[in-house]
């Protein structure tokens, strides 16, 4: 079989050269020789799937033993008598035993899925008269023990260790029915469809797609904390990019059974031997046995009420040290998370040295679906498991080591090792089917069906059409409208890595039907280091600007905006605009900025700038405003993440504050610059969980500008005249309402996750999340910008004046995507113009 799967793989080759052959024609042998190739694989493990019930009253029976005779293999049914079991080494006859019960023993079939039922008739025993004594519960005692002893266990209380790890990601496709394999393009292979897997977490078959894996290095240093990763080795299925490869290792999406919490997608579930884990759980010991040489108690656990975020399983807690030998934990079917219809997570510890008690292995297998608890729609499973050894326990390594600028490090080539290394290194061998994913990624992703589909997603999320080494768009500006342009038609276009992988050149031009003009704007990227990121840029534009603006706001000319205006766009600017800057991270989340910008600000429509002259207090009107600006920015995120790009990353957190500082100094008679001023702005914002009952977020700025200036060049704060929720902005407040040289902005946002609705039984099923938030802000305008400035009627100051403030009370994952809020504002009511309440409608996507 190995020589025909060999064969397979160079036909693979062998077609991906022959570009002339028809191209649907080679996508469909390939697939076929492809899932050919999984005969081999899959014929290796049994599979079983059943449940356990009372042959009288068809109840579930839970606590049954079901084990493989002659054989130490076996598991326990769980509270709803279910069970699955997946071995290499089964013998030919199950049997499942429960006190109270007759045993009972099937015939199974080897290296095959199936499902299995057990109906078992109950024993008539007569039982001598016994007393029961009340006593505390013996799983609860266990329970205190474990916690008792988390210090000692625990092994973040080392002043400093390692290990090497080996990380696998496997991604399958799920949810193939008769449907899907009934395609007309698929029926002549309607076949292949046979040698498909079926999975034991719940049944459904699925076909793996994706495969990665990540040999490292892990450090750990308690005081000063500091943890560094280095990943010696990495190969990813069509993939060849050092960016990603840092995700792959042992650091990302990590947790610590003995914490309270265990925080999944950003939601914090309850862990199982939490502190207080009599309030939210029901335990039960149910068995003892050796598990390698060390005498253990398993424990069963389900959660005390619905919907909450909890799990149900069991763990392995040892007699002696009472530390957490293995565990297998599940999240309850009613959690209010979207698009999963099961999590399972599994670890197996071990007494290293005889002193250290250490994770040696981990694994984490997740169903995801659009559609929850389906087997309709497209799915995909996605399995995480890593395995370690070679521990090393408070041995520090030199102080330069953990002063390296980046938490994770790639070794150069890591992933460009060949097949002997991998051989030597893997702490586990790959299957054949394992094998075979590598060589179906690199030439599926070649065949034009499947190209047009990624295509089309990158089109999606990205805004951007690829045209090899240009890409056009953004599709979401195309069109829109205002009230100064009337119909704006804007093409833009940028360069992709295909072109070059470090520089970027992006540019667009723009027509207006009103107004008759034509607005244009380039840009150039330069990324000499991507991790720690350096990069250089500069940028042009002539186009139009809404001052005031919040740094979270759509586009001026995003279609959807537009539609969903609260007032006419009447209050743009047209901006003439240079500006260059270098970015520079010196290590995981510090970077600095330094900016120049020279700008040239001109009043458009009924818009004007008046201001008064000193010397004798008349008004005149200034036709354009020019400055010419260095700043420097400063950001600090401890520990924060990166999801980086070709260009650009995205963060995905820090559980820590992040504090943001810029200076500006205004540099008079630079390129034409007008006013010199200095000005400042110190912000701190921070994501966090509150215990079980939601997360919040808190945004504090404050700013303070010196000089003499316009008011376009002071504080305009942000307002929003969309009816689209902005969270950095003040949504009931226009833009221009306000204007300051001296202010403080509070944030404050917390989601409940359900909190309450989850307890109502009508509403309950639409697992729909509330949300409550307040935000205000305090400032003043100094006498000399107050004399200087004729304010528009539309335009206020605080002096001597209350706060702003406003409130709302939203409702967030309606359909799973959309948030509806409704705001009221507190003050300034009778400002020209002013909304006391309005409803807003935004798109959130979250777990």
């Amino acid at each position: 079989m190995y020589q025909v799967k060999k064969n397979n793989l160079n036909f693979i080759k062998l077609l991906k050269r022959h570009t002339k052959v028809n191209k649907d024609i080679r996508f469909f042998i390939c697939l076929l020789f492809l899932l050919l190739a999984y005969i081999h694989g899959t014929g290796q493990v049994t599979k079983i799937m059943g449940h356990v019930r009372d042959a009288e009253t068809q109840e579930p029976i839970p606590f049954t033993n079901i084990y493989f005779t002659g054989t130490t293999i076996g598991v326990t049914s769980d509270f709803d008598g279910n069970f699955s079991i997946e071995t290499n080494s089964p013998s030919d006859t199950l049997v499942a035993s429960c006190v109270g019960y007759k045993i009972q023993s099937v015939i199974i079939i080897k290296n095959k899925f199936q499902e299995v039922s057990f109906d078992l008739e109950s024993k008539n025993i007569d039982l001598p008269e016994v007393v029961i004594l009340a006593g505390e519960n013996p799983a609860e005692i266990l329970l205190r023990k474990i916690i008792e002893n988390k210090t000692t266990n625990n092994k973040k209380e080392f002043e400093a260790y390692q290990y090497e790890a080996y990380n696998k990601i496997q991604i399958d496709a799920n949810n193939l029915g008769e449907r899907f394999q009934n395609r007309r393009i698929l029926r002549p292979f309607s076949f292949i469809f046979d040698y498909m897997d079926t999975s034991t977490v719940n049944g459904k078959t699925y076909l793996p797609i994706f495969l990665s894996e990540s040999l490292s290095e892990y450090y750990f240093r308690k005081n000063p904390r500091s943890e560094k990763e280095v990943i010696k080795a990495a190969q990813i299925s069509g993939v060849e990019n050092e960016s990603v490869l840092q995700f792959l290792g042992e650091m990302f999406q990590k947790y610590n059974f003995y914490d309270n919490y265990i925080t999944i997608f950003q939601k914090n579930f309850i862990s199982p031997i939490a502190n207080f884990g009599l309030s939210h759980y029901k335990y039960y010991l149910i068995d003892s046995s050796y598990k390698k040489e060390k005498w253990c108690y398993k424990i069963m656990f389900k959660p005390r009420r619905k919907q909450e975020m909890t799990f149900t399983g069991h763990f392995w807690v040892h007699d002696t040290t009472f530390a957490i030998k293995s565990f297998n934990i599940k999240i309850v079917d009613d959690a209010n998370i979207n698009f999963i219809d099961d999590l399972v997570l599994m670890q197996e510890f071990d007494f290293i040295d005889n002193k250290y008690w250490m994770v040696i292995k981990d694994q984490g297998i997740g169903d995801f679906n659009i559609v929850e608890n389906t087997k309709k729609t497209l799915g995909f499973f996605g399995t995480k498991t890593t395995t370690y050894r070679d521990f090393v326990f408070n041995k520090l390594k030199d102080k330069k080591f953990y002063s390296q600028p980046t938490t994770v490090i790639v070794e150069d080539k890591a992933y460009n090792k060949d097949a002997d290394f991998w051989d030597q290194n893997r702490h586990d061998s790959l299957t054949e089917d394992e094998r075979t994913i590598y060589y179906m990624i690199d030439t599926l992703k070649n065949l034009p069906a499947i190209k047009t589909w990624v295509d089309i997603i990158e089109t999606l999320f990205t805004g951007y059409y690829e045209l090899n080494k240009i890409e056009i768009g953004p599709y979401g500006s195309l069109v829109s409208f205002n009230d100064i342009e009337g119909t704006r038609l804007r093409i833009g276009c940028r360069t992709t890595p295909k072109l070059n992988e470090k520089f970027r050149i992006e540019g667009h031009i723009a027509y207006g039907t009103k107004d008759t003009k034509v607005k244009y704007g380039a840009g150039i990227l330069y990324l000499p280091s991507k991790n720690p990121r350096k990069a250089f840029g500069a940028n042009y534009k002539y186009d139009i600007e809404q001052l005031g603006n919040s740094p979270n706001a759509f586009r001026e000319d995003f279609f959807f905006a537009a539609l969903l205006r609260r007032n006419p766009a009447d209050k743009l600017s047209m901006t003439h605009e240079f500006s260059t800057y270098y970015e520079h991270e010196w290590f995981n989340g510090f970077t600095n900025k330094i900016n120049f910008i020279q700008k040239d600000i001109i009043p458009v429509g009924d818009a004007e700038i008046k201001l008064k002259d000193s010397s004798n207090d008349s008004l005149f009107v200034k036709n354009r405003i020019i400055t010419s600006e260095i700043r420097l920015d400063l950001r600090f995120a401890f520990n924060e993440k990166f999801i980086l790009g070709n260009y650009e990353r995205t963060s995905v957190g820090t559980k820590y504050p992040i504090l943001e500082l810029s200076y500006g100094y205004g540099i008079p008679d630079l390129l034409g610059g007008e006013y010199e001023y200095h000005r400042i702005k110190i912000g701190i914002r921070q994501w966090f969980n509150v215990f079980n009952i939601g997360w919040s977020r808190y945004i504090v700025e404050a700013g303070k500008i010196w000089g003499k200036l316009p008011f376009p060049l002071l504080e305009l704060h942000p307002g929003n005249e969309t009816f689209i929720f902005d969270e950095f902005a003040f949504n009931l407040m226009n833009y221009f309402e306000f204007v300051s040289d001296e202010y403080v902005s509070v944030y404050y946002t917390h989601h409940f996750d359900g909190l309450f609705l989850n307890h109502i039984p009508l509403l309950r099923k639409l697992k729909w999340r509330e949300v409550v938030y307040v935000r205000s802000v305090i400032g003043k305008l100094s006498p000399e910008n107050d004399k200087y400035n004729e304010l528009p009627g539309i335009t206020h100051t605080f002096n001597n004046k209350d706060p702003y403030f406003e409130t709302g009370v939203g409702i967030e994952n309606i359909f799973k995507f959309v948030r509806i809020d409704g705001i009221w504002r507190l003050s300034h009511l009778d400002n020209t113009g002013a909304n006391n309440f309005a409803l807003f409608i935004s798109l959130y996507f979250t777990f």
